[in-house]
Protein backbone atom coordinates (compact mmCIF):
# COMPACT_ATOMS: atom_id res chain seq x y z
CA UNK A 1 0.00 0.00 0.00
CA UNK A 2 1.62 3.11 -1.09
CA UNK A 3 0.80 6.02 1.23
CA UNK A 4 0.10 9.32 0.60
CA UNK A 5 0.63 11.83 3.31
CA UNK A 6 -1.00 15.05 2.94
CA UNK A 7 0.53 18.69 3.28
CA UNK A 8 1.03 18.37 7.34
CA UNK A 9 1.44 21.52 9.90
CA UNK A 10 4.99 19.92 10.75
CA UNK A 11 5.31 24.00 12.75
CA UNK A 12 2.77 22.20 14.87
CA UNK A 13 5.37 20.03 16.72
CA UNK A 14 7.92 22.22 16.41
CA UNK A 15 10.35 20.69 13.20
CA UNK A 16 10.84 24.39 12.21
CA UNK A 17 12.26 25.84 14.96
CA UNK A 18 15.56 25.48 17.06
CA UNK A 19 15.80 22.17 19.16
CA UNK A 20 18.10 21.47 21.48
CA UNK A 21 19.49 18.68 22.65
CA UNK A 22 22.29 19.81 25.44
CA UNK A 23 22.37 18.27 28.66
CA UNK A 24 20.78 15.24 27.80
CA UNK A 25 23.56 13.01 27.37
CA UNK A 26 23.08 12.18 23.70
CA UNK A 27 25.28 9.96 22.40
CA UNK A 28 24.98 11.99 18.89
CA UNK A 29 26.41 14.90 20.10
CA UNK A 30 28.63 13.66 22.40
CA UNK A 31 31.03 11.92 19.48
CA UNK A 32 30.62 15.49 17.44
CA UNK A 33 33.12 17.32 19.19
CA UNK A 34 34.54 20.54 18.23
CA UNK A 35 32.85 24.05 18.49
CA UNK A 36 29.97 24.32 16.25
CA UNK A 37 29.77 20.67 14.85
CA UNK A 38 26.65 19.50 13.66
CA UNK A 39 26.60 15.55 14.58
CA UNK A 40 24.79 13.86 11.56
CA UNK A 41 26.10 10.50 12.21
CA UNK A 42 24.15 8.38 14.78
CA UNK A 43 20.47 7.57 13.62
CA UNK A 44 18.35 9.15 15.76
CA UNK A 45 16.50 12.21 15.13
CA UNK A 46 16.99 15.78 16.58
CA UNK A 47 13.20 16.72 16.54
CA UNK A 48 10.61 16.37 19.35
CA UNK A 49 8.72 13.24 19.81
CA UNK A 50 5.21 13.15 19.99
CA UNK A 51 3.38 15.41 22.87
CA UNK A 52 1.58 12.19 23.47
CA UNK A 53 4.33 10.05 24.28
CA UNK A 54 6.16 12.57 26.71
CA UNK A 55 2.69 13.15 28.24
CA UNK A 56 1.72 9.24 28.82
CA UNK A 57 5.38 8.63 30.20
CA UNK A 58 4.62 11.50 33.03
CA UNK A 59 1.70 10.20 33.86
CA UNK A 60 3.13 7.13 35.11
CA UNK A 61 6.13 8.31 36.06
CA UNK A 62 4.32 10.23 38.60
CA UNK A 63 3.11 6.99 40.10
CA UNK A 64 6.22 6.56 42.12
CA UNK A 65 5.85 2.66 42.02
CA UNK A 66 8.23 1.19 39.49
CA UNK A 67 8.26 -2.76 39.62
CA UNK A 68 8.20 -5.91 38.04
CA UNK A 69 5.56 -5.46 35.54
CA UNK A 70 3.33 -7.91 33.27
CA UNK A 71 2.76 -7.72 29.65
CA UNK A 72 -0.54 -6.51 28.74
CA UNK A 73 -1.98 -8.68 25.94
CA UNK A 74 -3.54 -5.90 24.36
CA UNK A 75 -0.60 -4.45 23.17
CA UNK A 76 -0.83 -7.26 20.53
CA UNK A 77 -3.40 -6.17 19.08
CA UNK A 78 -2.87 -2.67 19.08
CA UNK A 79 0.62 -3.56 16.85
CA UNK A 80 -1.81 -5.65 15.08
CA UNK A 81 -4.25 -2.56 14.12
CA UNK A 82 -1.05 -0.23 13.46
CA UNK A 83 -0.10 -2.68 10.39
CA UNK A 84 -3.28 -2.83 9.36
CA UNK A 85 -4.09 1.13 9.19
CA UNK A 86 0.07 1.80 8.19
CA UNK A 87 0.94 -0.66 5.65
CA UNK A 88 -2.25 -2.29 4.81
CA UNK A 89 -1.67 -5.78 5.69
CA UNK A 90 -2.88 -8.06 8.43
CA UNK A 91 -0.90 -9.37 11.48
CA UNK A 92 -2.14 -11.88 13.56
CA UNK A 93 -1.92 -10.65 16.93
CA UNK A 94 -0.89 -14.19 18.17
CA UNK A 95 2.60 -13.08 16.18
CA UNK A 96 2.99 -10.42 18.06
CA UNK A 97 5.62 -10.70 20.85
CA UNK A 98 6.68 -7.29 22.82
CA UNK A 99 10.10 -7.31 23.55
CA UNK A 100 11.84 -5.19 26.51
CA UNK A 101 15.22 -4.68 24.78
CA UNK A 102 15.87 -2.99 20.90
CA UNK A 103 16.15 -4.66 17.92
CA UNK A 104 19.98 -5.63 18.15
CA UNK A 105 18.93 -7.47 21.22
CA UNK A 106 16.48 -9.24 19.67
CA UNK A 107 18.53 -10.05 16.83
CA UNK A 108 21.17 -11.53 18.72
CA UNK A 109 18.23 -13.65 21.13
CA UNK A 110 16.70 -14.85 18.21
CA UNK A 111 20.47 -16.46 16.74
CA UNK A 112 20.66 -18.04 20.28
CA UNK A 113 17.32 -19.57 20.09
CA UNK A 114 18.07 -20.86 16.60
CA UNK A 115 21.66 -21.12 17.03
CA UNK A 116 22.57 -21.73 13.34
CA UNK A 117 24.98 -24.36 12.95
CA UNK A 118 26.09 -22.66 9.35
CA UNK A 119 27.39 -19.48 8.65
CA UNK A 120 24.82 -16.10 8.88
CA UNK A 121 24.62 -14.06 5.82
CA UNK A 122 23.75 -10.46 5.10
CA UNK A 123 23.93 -7.78 2.41
CA UNK A 124 26.73 -5.36 2.13
CA UNK A 125 26.72 -2.26 2.68
CA UNK A 126 24.73 -3.04 5.24
CA UNK A 127 24.01 -2.08 9.54
CA UNK A 128 27.42 -2.45 11.34
CA UNK A 129 25.29 -4.10 14.26
CA UNK A 130 24.72 -7.47 12.29
CA UNK A 131 28.31 -7.84 11.79
CA UNK A 132 29.08 -7.23 15.87
CA UNK A 133 26.14 -9.25 16.58
CA UNK A 134 27.55 -12.19 15.06
CA UNK A 135 31.12 -12.02 16.46
CA UNK A 136 29.71 -11.58 20.18
CA UNK A 137 27.52 -14.61 19.35
CA UNK A 138 30.99 -16.53 17.70
CA UNK A 139 28.76 -17.59 14.82
CA UNK A 140 30.68 -17.19 11.72
CA UNK A 141 29.28 -15.37 8.74
CA UNK A 142 29.40 -14.22 5.08
CA UNK A 143 28.77 -10.94 3.33
CA UNK A 144 26.34 -10.83 0.30
CA UNK A 145 27.50 -7.50 -2.11
CA UNK A 146 24.78 -6.17 -3.10
CA UNK A 147 24.65 -4.48 -6.81
CA UNK A 148 24.12 -0.88 -7.11
CA UNK A 149 21.69 0.37 -10.52
CA UNK A 150 22.62 3.94 -11.45
CA UNK A 151 19.28 5.87 -10.27
CA UNK A 152 17.51 2.99 -8.56
CA UNK A 153 19.72 2.24 -5.95
CA UNK A 154 21.43 -1.55 -4.23
CA UNK A 155 19.63 -4.62 -5.33
CA UNK A 156 20.42 -8.23 -5.05
CA UNK A 157 23.06 -9.57 -7.06
CA UNK A 158 21.83 -11.90 -9.85
CA UNK A 159 22.35 -15.53 -9.64
CA UNK A 160 22.48 -17.98 -6.22
CA UNK A 161 21.94 -15.70 -3.48
CA UNK A 162 22.91 -18.09 -0.32
CA UNK A 163 25.50 -20.78 0.24
CA UNK A 164 24.35 -24.15 0.90
CA UNK A 165 23.27 -24.49 3.85
CA UNK A 166 22.96 -20.96 5.56
CA UNK A 167 22.27 -20.67 9.30
CA UNK A 168 20.19 -17.31 8.82
CA UNK A 169 20.18 -14.13 6.80
CA UNK A 170 19.48 -10.77 8.11
CA UNK A 171 18.18 -7.87 6.22
CA UNK A 172 17.40 -4.41 7.29
CA UNK A 173 14.30 -3.56 5.58
CA UNK A 174 14.30 -0.72 4.55
CA UNK A 175 18.19 -0.25 3.34
CA UNK A 176 20.01 0.71 6.02
CA UNK A 177 21.96 3.41 5.19
CA UNK A 178 20.89 4.12 1.68
CA UNK A 179 17.13 4.76 2.79
CA UNK A 180 16.20 2.31 -0.27
CA UNK A 181 12.67 0.24 0.57
CA UNK A 182 13.10 -3.25 -0.38
CA UNK A 183 10.00 -4.45 -3.18
CA UNK A 184 8.41 -6.85 -1.86
CA UNK A 185 9.29 -9.50 -5.10
CA UNK A 186 13.26 -9.35 -3.71
CA UNK A 187 12.01 -9.68 -0.18
CA UNK A 188 10.00 -12.63 -1.68
CA UNK A 189 12.74 -13.73 -3.55
CA UNK A 190 15.06 -13.85 -0.75
CA UNK A 191 12.77 -15.66 1.68
CA UNK A 192 12.45 -18.40 -1.04
CA UNK A 193 16.70 -18.56 -1.03
CA UNK A 194 16.56 -18.30 2.79
CA UNK A 195 13.73 -21.41 2.84
CA UNK A 196 15.60 -23.53 0.13
CA UNK A 197 19.02 -22.80 2.07
CA UNK A 198 17.61 -24.00 5.63
CA UNK A 199 17.50 -20.48 6.89
CA UNK A 200 15.51 -18.54 9.08
CA UNK A 201 15.11 -15.04 7.78
CA UNK A 202 14.94 -12.25 10.02
CA UNK A 203 14.27 -8.45 9.01
CA UNK A 204 14.77 -5.69 10.51
CA UNK A 205 12.03 -2.98 9.88
CA UNK A 206 13.23 -0.22 12.60
CA UNK A 207 12.56 2.19 9.55
CA UNK A 208 9.72 0.83 7.53
CA UNK A 209 7.24 3.25 9.05
CA UNK A 210 9.39 6.01 8.37
CA UNK A 211 8.51 5.50 4.77
CA UNK A 212 8.49 8.46 2.20
CA UNK A 213 5.08 9.50 0.97
CA UNK A 214 4.23 7.81 -2.45
CA UNK A 215 6.07 4.65 -1.54
CA UNK A 216 5.09 1.49 0.13
CA UNK A 217 7.21 -0.81 3.02
CA UNK A 218 6.37 -4.80 2.36
CA UNK A 219 5.77 -6.15 5.78
CA UNK A 220 8.33 -8.99 5.30
CA UNK A 221 6.65 -11.54 7.10
CA UNK A 222 3.44 -10.64 4.83
CA UNK A 223 4.79 -9.92 1.72
CA UNK A 224 6.07 -13.66 1.11
CA UNK A 225 4.37 -16.60 0.69
CA UNK A 226 2.17 -18.05 3.27
CA UNK A 227 4.23 -21.27 3.14
CA UNK A 228 7.03 -19.47 3.95
CA UNK A 229 6.04 -17.35 6.68
CA UNK A 230 7.24 -19.78 9.19
CA UNK A 231 11.34 -18.79 8.31
CA UNK A 232 10.66 -15.18 8.29
CA UNK A 233 10.77 -13.02 11.42
CA UNK A 234 9.90 -9.45 11.28
CA UNK A 235 11.31 -6.81 13.73
CA UNK A 236 10.29 -3.31 14.71
CA UNK A 237 9.99 -0.63 17.13
CA UNK A 238 8.78 2.49 18.12
CA UNK A 239 12.18 4.19 18.87
CA UNK A 240 13.33 5.13 15.46
CA UNK A 241 9.79 5.91 14.45
CA UNK A 242 8.91 8.20 17.53
CA UNK A 243 12.34 9.58 18.48
CA UNK A 244 12.83 6.88 21.52
CA UNK A 245 15.13 4.96 20.82
CA UNK A 246 16.71 5.68 24.13
CA UNK A 247 14.16 3.75 25.45
CA UNK A 248 15.17 0.19 24.80
CA UNK A 249 12.17 -1.53 23.09
CA UNK A 250 10.65 -3.66 20.17
CA UNK A 251 8.59 -5.85 18.90
CA UNK A 252 8.71 -9.14 16.51
CA UNK A 253 6.57 -10.74 14.35
CA UNK A 254 7.22 -14.50 15.19
CA UNK A 255 4.35 -16.75 12.58
CA UNK A 256 6.19 -20.18 13.64
CA UNK A 257 4.52 -20.91 17.35
CA UNK A 258 7.49 -23.21 17.84
CA UNK A 259 10.25 -20.24 17.25
CA UNK A 260 8.32 -18.16 19.81
CA UNK A 261 8.20 -20.26 22.31
CA UNK A 262 12.36 -20.57 22.00
CA UNK A 263 12.62 -17.30 21.58
CA UNK A 264 10.55 -16.55 25.09
CA UNK A 265 12.77 -19.68 26.68
CA UNK A 266 16.37 -18.06 25.26
CA UNK A 267 14.74 -14.58 27.11
CA UNK A 268 14.09 -16.38 30.21
CA UNK A 269 17.74 -17.53 30.32
CA UNK A 270 18.93 -14.33 30.05
CA UNK A 271 16.59 -12.73 32.43
CA UNK A 272 13.90 -10.67 29.87
CA UNK A 273 10.31 -10.90 29.90
CA UNK A 274 7.75 -9.79 27.79
CA UNK A 275 6.61 -6.29 28.50
CA UNK A 276 8.23 -3.73 30.22
CA UNK A 277 7.20 -0.76 32.58
CA UNK A 278 8.21 2.27 30.73
CA UNK A 279 8.29 0.24 26.98
CA UNK A 280 4.85 -0.57 27.05
CA UNK A 281 3.53 2.51 28.29
CA UNK A 282 5.71 4.45 25.35
CA UNK A 283 4.65 1.97 22.84
CA UNK A 284 0.96 2.41 23.76
CA UNK A 285 0.83 6.12 23.45
CA UNK A 286 3.10 6.27 20.24
CA UNK A 287 0.83 3.34 18.37
CA UNK A 288 -2.28 4.73 19.73
CA UNK A 289 -1.95 8.64 19.34
CA UNK A 290 1.04 8.95 17.14
CA UNK A 291 -0.29 9.01 13.26
CA UNK A 292 -0.63 12.97 13.51
CA UNK A 293 2.74 13.56 14.42
CA UNK A 294 4.04 10.84 12.21
CA UNK A 295 2.61 12.25 9.15
CA UNK A 296 3.77 15.75 10.09
CA UNK A 297 7.33 13.77 10.93
CA UNK A 298 6.96 12.36 7.55
CA UNK A 299 6.05 15.40 5.31
CA UNK A 300 9.02 17.07 7.20
CA UNK A 301 11.75 14.55 6.02
CA UNK A 302 10.45 13.99 2.64
CA UNK A 303 11.18 18.17 2.22
CA UNK A 304 14.60 17.97 3.78
CA UNK A 305 15.60 15.23 1.81
CA UNK A 306 14.29 16.67 -1.60
CA UNK A 307 16.43 20.11 -0.83
CA UNK A 308 19.62 17.76 0.36
CA UNK A 309 19.26 15.45 -2.74
CA UNK A 310 18.68 18.28 -5.03
CA UNK A 311 21.71 19.94 -3.76
CA UNK A 312 23.96 17.53 -3.66
CA UNK A 313 23.42 15.68 -7.21
CA UNK A 314 25.36 12.46 -8.43
CA UNK A 315 26.90 12.37 -5.36
CA UNK A 316 23.58 10.53 -3.79
CA UNK A 317 24.32 7.03 -4.22
CA UNK A 318 20.74 6.36 -3.89
CA UNK A 319 17.76 8.66 -3.07
CA UNK A 320 16.28 7.75 -0.38
CA UNK A 321 12.40 6.18 -0.05
CA UNK A 322 12.82 6.06 3.52
CA UNK A 323 14.02 7.14 6.78
CA UNK A 324 16.36 9.99 7.19
CA UNK A 325 19.33 8.74 6.47
CA UNK A 326 21.37 10.10 2.86
CA UNK A 327 24.21 8.01 1.72
CA UNK A 328 26.71 9.81 -0.63
CA UNK A 329 29.71 8.94 -2.78
CA UNK A 330 32.56 10.86 -0.87
CA UNK A 331 34.96 11.42 -4.13
CA UNK A 332 31.91 13.19 -6.10
CA UNK A 333 32.24 15.76 -3.08
CA UNK A 334 35.39 16.21 -3.63
CA UNK A 335 36.55 14.43 -0.43
CA UNK A 336 39.12 12.17 -0.66
CA UNK A 337 37.76 8.43 0.14
CA UNK A 338 39.65 6.91 2.28
CA UNK A 339 39.37 10.06 5.12
CA UNK A 340 35.92 11.53 4.17
CA UNK A 341 34.78 11.15 7.38
CA UNK A 342 37.85 13.85 8.74
CA UNK A 343 37.54 15.85 5.61
CA UNK A 344 33.96 16.41 5.83
CA UNK A 345 34.13 17.86 9.49
CA UNK A 346 37.32 19.85 8.64
CA UNK A 347 36.01 21.46 6.16
CA UNK A 348 32.11 21.79 6.73
CA UNK A 349 32.00 21.26 10.37
CA UNK A 350 29.51 18.43 9.92
CA UNK A 351 29.67 14.79 11.52
CA UNK A 352 29.36 11.84 9.27
CA UNK A 353 29.04 8.23 9.43
CA UNK A 354 31.89 6.56 7.71
CA UNK A 355 30.92 4.38 5.27
CA UNK A 356 33.45 2.12 6.32
CA UNK A 357 31.51 0.72 9.30
CA UNK A 358 28.93 -0.78 6.68
CA UNK A 359 31.23 -3.69 5.70
CA UNK A 360 33.06 -2.95 2.36
CA UNK A 361 30.66 -2.06 0.28
CA UNK A 362 30.56 0.95 2.37
CA UNK A 363 34.04 2.27 1.66
CA UNK A 364 34.73 5.77 0.36
CA UNK A 365 30.97 6.16 1.29
CA UNK A 366 29.41 9.04 4.22
CA UNK A 367 26.05 8.51 5.84
CA UNK A 368 24.54 11.75 6.71
CA UNK A 369 20.87 12.05 9.16
CA UNK A 370 18.80 14.72 7.86
CA UNK A 371 16.26 14.56 10.88
CA UNK A 372 16.82 18.21 11.29
CA UNK A 373 15.16 21.07 12.41
CA UNK A 374 14.49 23.50 9.59
CA UNK A 375 17.25 25.97 10.78
CA UNK A 376 19.96 22.97 11.46
CA UNK A 377 19.16 21.78 8.17
CA UNK A 378 19.32 25.20 6.26
CA UNK A 379 22.71 25.66 8.08
CA UNK A 380 24.14 22.37 6.44
CA UNK A 381 23.04 23.37 3.18
CA UNK A 382 25.08 26.43 3.42
CA UNK A 383 28.25 25.00 4.81
CA UNK A 384 28.14 22.26 2.20
CA UNK A 385 28.89 25.04 -0.43
CA UNK A 386 32.26 25.14 0.76
CA UNK A 387 32.75 21.54 -0.73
Amino acid sequence: MSRTVPSAPSDDYGFGRPFDRAGTGSSKWARATGPGVIAMGLADMDLPGPPAVAEASERRARHRAYGYTVCDPAGRGLVARWYRSRHGVEVDPDWVLLLPFGPRTAVRLLLEAVRPAAPVVFPTPEWGGFAQVCRAAGLPYRELPLVICPGDGYHLPPGPLLPQPTGAVLLSNPHNPSGRVWPAAEVGTLAEAAVEAGALLVSDEVHGDLTHPGHAHPVAVTAVREQHRHRVVTLNSVGKTFNASGLPSSFALVPDPGLRARLLDTMAGFGFWEGGLIEQTVLQAALGEGAPWLDALLAHLSGARARLTDHLGPAVRSTPQASYLLWVDAAALGLPPATAREALLERCGLEASDGAEFGPGGDGSLRLNYALPRPTLETVLERLQRL
